[in-house]
């Protein structure tokens, strides 16, 4: 009798030592109504109610959606790459490999020094997308050189080649362009190529925008990749805030005056005067005044002694 009562409060959720001093006060024989006035008396809870009633640790997620952790992994990407200050980067490889090919040879190892140039920098998301078709072996219309950088770079998880296949002994090449612009987009990154995409600027707004703001132009110098230190023309960004997610807006510098001392405008003038920094800002006026030492208070004085009679 008691192993069964035992039994049955236990799987109500009650503990062994409250359901036993409560069959110790009442006796073995004690009714189960009895027994559970007694628990609820004594102030037992089941261990279910106690569960529910400590705070649970768990982070409320919205619907239709996933951690931020769990998002980062299925993009493949570190919660680094989404902390970095630095942009990502999209290359367009065939563009640059062209480029350092002077038109005539697709050069794999401009693509490789585009790629280290933004690896320095500390750049964590580095993409290069290029067709599909460029892992065949090379031939006299479509010339290749250091294919192997492919190979190295596809291993590393920065070269993403875009699908094509051949139908019927013809090549069906998917538009790489897409690729780059939509991967960059996506990111809010920096896309590294001479070509506009001006066909994609006119099918999307949005990409229009993005493409004029977010195009990173470049140069090769000696085998040296250089991009340009204003992408976005003279009145713009400096290429460190182009390539940062937050730009440090530089110090104000005043320009000296060209005409120094000499200057006759005063406090309107727009330049920079070293000599008036502990000088207040007076009138051109005031100033000749104060040059000959001839205080305007002074000045009265004399004009109401030379009244009076």
């Amino acid at each position: 009798v008691h192993q069964s009562k035992l039994d049955f409060f236990c799987k109500l959720g009650y503990g062994k030592q409250d359901i036993c001093k409560v069959l110790e006060n009442l006796g073995q024989e004690a009714l189960e109504d009895d027994v559970l006035k007694e628990l609820i008396r004594m102030g037992s809870k089941p261990q279910a109610l106690e569960n529910q009633a400590q705070p649970s640790q768990l982070k409320l997620v919205a619907r239709g959606s996933c951690s931020t952790t769990l998002g980062l992994k299925w993009l493949g990407e570190d919660e680094s790459d989404a902390s970095s200050s630095l942009r990502p980067i999209v290359i367009d490889g065939s563009n640059v490999a062209m480029s350092h090919g002077n038109k005539e040879v697709f050069s794999c190892w401009g693509i490789q020094l585009a790629v280290d140039w933004f690896r320095e920098r500390g750049h964590t998301y580095i993409k290069v997308f290029v067709p599909l078709w460029r892992k065949e072996p090379p031939r006299q219309d479509s010339p290749i050189a250091d294919q192997h950088i492919l190979e190295e770079l596809e291993k590393q998880s920065i070269l993403v080649y875009t699908p094509s296949r051949k139908v019927k002994g013809k090549r069906v090449v998917c538009y790489d362009d897409r690729y780059i612009v939509k991967v960059a987009y996506e990111k809010d990154g920096v896309i590294v190529s001479n070509d506009h995409y001006r066909d994609l600027q006119n099918e999307n707004p949005e990409w229009k925008w993005f493409i004029e703001q977010r195009l990173l132009m470049y140069s090769f110098v000696s085998n040296r990749f250089m991009p340009p230190d204003d992408p976005l023309g003279r009145h713009g960004p400096t290429l460190s805030n182009f390539l940062s997610r937050k730009p440090v807006l530089p110090e104000k510098k005043w320009q000296p005056c060209p005409y120094g001392k000499k200057c006759t405008y005063g406090n309107k003038c727009k330049f920079y005067h070293p000599e008036r920094l502990q000088q207040a800002q007076l009138s051109v006026a005031d100033e000749l005044r104060a040059k000959r030492k001839v205080p305007l208070a002074l000045g009265k004085e004399e004009e109401r002694c030379q009244c009076s009679p």
